[in-house]
């Protein structure tokens, strides 16, 4: 089974809770958690989202979509067109009712398959490739992918190497699906194969990247 394989079928089976990560579950349990672990995915989330503008009749595709949240809010915001690619079955049928619960089913596209090895046909405004990083054994492949099929800007996550919350990571997704972390060095390294120029940020668990693509 190759890593695509494995990061796929766990995230059929997690996208679920995958999608509760975004939502308005006010229980203790999850309050507790989305403050001490997923500070980071809150701000990347908002980064991107405010990254992508101006907004209005863009085209964004969203790289490992998962449940379509990024999507979605561009949609809402005033995209034209959004494109979300994942490989988990699972991921894209949640994100189709997402899009669908906010209306903005006419404007979104959301398909099956590899990101590296398929044909756009077409450039897009911005480019999202969030969470996606943590999973690909071939970065450099993805990172000159998204330079090539973006038009102004792609915005990319990649998770931390070092500390107590990659330690945790690494424990829990051991049985589960391949997973790959980052030194701010090897993001640098990895982002100077697009040719272009890029900034890093840190967010804590993550190292954050905007590359600028114009």
């Amino acid at each position: 089974m190759t890593t695509n394989d494995r990061t796929a079928d766990f995230f059929d089976g997690y996208a679920g809770g995958f999608n509760a990560i975004y939502g308005n579950d006010n229980t203790i349990v999850n309050r507790f958690v989305n403050k001490a672990f997923r500070g980071a995915m809150r701000e990347r989330f908002e980064r991107s989202i405010a990254g992508c503008s101006p907004v209005e009749g863009a085209s964004v595709l969203d790289v490992g979509c998962g449940p379509g949240h990024y999507g979605v809010a561009l949609a809402r915001a005033g995209a034209k067109t959004i494109v979300g690619l994942d490989f988990a079955k699972g991921m894209l049928e949640t994100a189709k009712r997402n899009a669908e619960a906010a209306s903005v089913s006419d404007k979104c596209t959301w398909v099956e398959g590899d990101f590296v090895t398929t044909d756009f046909r077409r450039k897009f405004d911005y480019t999202i490739v969030m969470g996606f990083m943590d999973y690909m054994a071939d970065p450099i492949a993805v990172v000159k992918k998204a330079a090539e099929v973006t038009e102004k800007r792609a915005f990319f996550s990649f998770p931390s190497e070092g500390g107590f919350l990659a330690w945790q990571r690494k424990l829990r997704y051991k049985s589960r699906c391949d997973l790959f972390l980052y030194t701010e060095g090897h993001v640098d390294a990895i982002m100077r194969h697009t040719g272009k120029r890029f900034l890093i940020q840190s967010l804590g668990r993550d190292h954050f990247v905007t590359l600028y693509a114009e």
